[in-house]
């Protein structure tokens, strides 16, 4: 019934810009037959909303893999460059909840592990919206900035990292089945910024996966109860993304030609300092708008990001 009423939606949507096409042909024939100069911005606003439409919509047919529609957990984790790093990581992810936002999808932040002296070591969120999920998975990869370092006495110009980590949400019931005996749960007391902040109750909780040694702590929420099932919710997601991996991996093999995933490949650079510009190097998409992108304003680069892999990838649907 869900796959039923996306071809609904879908077909409805298409059934509506053939109308649009069909009534701005009309519109324009009556123009030309009586010679009247007075309807052409008319006209103009008309096609030039049309075409925006089939854009979008054209756009939207590649995200046709398994799990685009679905919500996306993004997380964000500080790399090579200390606190300046932790900062970067924590720039990254306000960004990409602000083009959430934006984009009219909900937040739920999952888990944040604040930095030592600035930022995060890591942070988490879920974001519930259509194709959420196939906007961001290009996203996935290490994001480098160089700036003058607000944390260096000397001002002097630093490179940092941060990895991205983009998951679809995962149906419990259609997509993975996890074993009550492969599971290892550990509780432990959350860390904080110390005082009235740190807890005296062990309510964080790290869950391992025996079977693959994937490991998910969460210590965000208030009760014992309320972490685990993040965690059994981020472990669901985990374990599709793994399989989606293997999937990948042995699509590769059978082209003869394998490349590890790696914390080192860049996928894109974001240079504050002593231009701005932002360079995503799959695409070759740039921008020198810096700071717009870091509020959010991110659609031209996961549009260009998308369109690069059309005919490179597979859908995981195969």
């Amino acid at each position: 019934m869900q796959a039923l009423a996306k071809m609904k939606a879908d077909l409805a949507a298409w059934s509506d810009v053939d109308g649009s096409t069909a009534n701005l042909e009309e519109l324009l024939t009556l123009a030309i037959d009586e010679s009247d100069d007075s309807m052409a911005e008319q006209i103009r606003a008309e096609f030039e909303q049309v075409q925006a439409r089939v854009e979008d919509l054209s756009f939207k047919l590649q995200l046709s893999g398994k799990y685009d529609e679905r919500p996306a957990i993004i997380a964000v984790k500080s790399g090579a460059g200390g606190v300046d790093a932790q900062d970067w990581a924590q720039m990254l992810f306000r960004m990409y909840c602000r083009w959430a936002e934006k984009s009219g999808f909900g937040v739920e932040i999952l888990d944040e592990t604040p930095g030592d002296e600035a930022g995060v070591k890591s942070a988490m969120a879920r974001l519930d919206g259509q194709y959420a999920y196939g906007y961001l998975r290009s996203e996935r990869g290490v994001h480098r900035l160089v700036r003058l370092s607000p944390f260096d006495s000397d001002h002097r110009r630093h490179t940092s990292f941060a990895l991205v980590e983009v998951l679809p949400e995962a149906d419990e019931e259609e997509d993975v089945t996890i074993n009550p005996e492969d599971i290892r749960l550990d509780v432990f007391r959350a860390g904080g910024a110390g005082g009235q902040n740190v807890q005296k109750n062990s309510t964080a909780v790290r869950i391992t996966h025996l079977p693959t040694n994937l490991v998910v702590s969460v210590q965000n929420e208030r009760s014992q109860l309320q972490n685990r099932d993040v965690a059994m919710r981020i472990l669901h997601s985990r374990l599709v993304d793994l399989e989606m991996q293997r999937r990948a991996d042995a699509r590769e093999e059978l082209k003869g030609e394998h490349v590890a995933a790696e914390f080192g490949r860049q996928v894109r650079n974001y240079v504050l300092h002593p231009y701005q510009m932002v360079k995503d190097n799959r695409s070759g998409y740039q921008t020198g708008n810096a700071q717009a992108v870091l509020e959010g304003e991110i659609d031209d680069l996961l549009k260009a990001s998308l369109t690069s892999q059309v005919g490179e990838t597979v859908s995981a649907k195969e």
